[in-house]
């Protein structure tokens, strides 16, 4: 679980709600029709731009990046190490018994296994990241329209409570309150983009990123592993992805 975000979310949503009930109360900030104005027409929007299934699966994807547990890399590395020994110790064929949990090195150590062209296995290994980079990019670009469409329905809402306010001048005593109801989509839009939107585009870009040197972890390793490289061998060219701080000490 990334509680990273969780804590993030809370934080600013409390320390904003702090700062209004120390003040003049929440229910002043409290406006149902700017609510709608601004949560509504943000949904809108997306169901416009986007397919309905691709709206879903982008929530789905901020959940995943949430609540799911990533493998470290670490880890990988020395699950790959052990099976570049077995494979030399053994055969590539005594591989097709280990149990694998993650599915992507699973299915690359399969294509070794059953014998496919080192160029092949490149190809759909390589073919798997990339659309896995794409599926992000879509539930990036979602909340990056969030992000954007928020505060417009904000000024939207704004502009329907001036015009409102306008035919009401000659009453002075409902000025105050007109204008305090028409900023308040401004707040609710920009509310959203930063602390909803451009944030979890943002978290979602950086766990694209990780995943996808996951992914190019597995895939150097499972080319090792076919290749027939040396443990030790398989174990620098892996770690040359990490920071020199997350690499195993070498032994003396």
């Amino acid at each position: 679980m990334d509680i990273a975000t969780v804590i993030g979310i809370v934080m600013a949503f409390g320390l904003i709600l702090t700062s209004i009930i120390m003040g003049t109360g929440l229910g002043a900030f409290i406006d149902i029709p700017s609510i709608i104005i601004v949560i509504g027409g943000t949904i809108a929007s997306l169901l416009i731009a986007f397919p309905l299934p691709t709206v879903i699966g982008a929530i789905k994807v901020f959940l995943k990046s949430i609540f799911g547990a990533p493998p470290k890399p670490q880890e990988l590395i020395e699950q790959i190490v052990e099976l570049a020994v077995k494979a030399r110790k053994e055969s590539i064929l005594a591989l097709e018994n280990v149990q694998i949990e993650n599915q992507f090195l699973a299915k690359g150590i399969r294509l070794v296994v059953d014998g496919t062209a080192p160029n092949l296995v490149k190809d759909i290994l390589d073919t798997e990241i990339k659309f896995m980079k794409q599926r992000h990019q879509a539930g990036q670009t979602i909340f990056g329209t969030v992000a954007a469409m928020a505060p417009a329905f904000g000024m939207i809402g704004t502009l329907i409570g001036l015009v409102q306010m306008l035919q009401n001048l000659s009453d002075p005593s409902a000025i105050g309150p007109s204008m305090a109801v028409a900023l308040l989509t401004t707040f609710y839009g920009a509310l959203i983009a930063n602390v909803f939107g451009v944030p979890v585009k943002t978290k979602l870009e950086q766990k694209s990123q990780e995943e996808a040197i996951i992914m190019e972890i597995i895939k150097q390793g499972v080319i090792s592993i076919m290749e027939g490289d040396n443990p030790m061998i398989v174990r620098n060219k892996l770690e040359a992805f990490l920071a020199p701080t997350m690499r195993k000490p070498a032994e003396e």
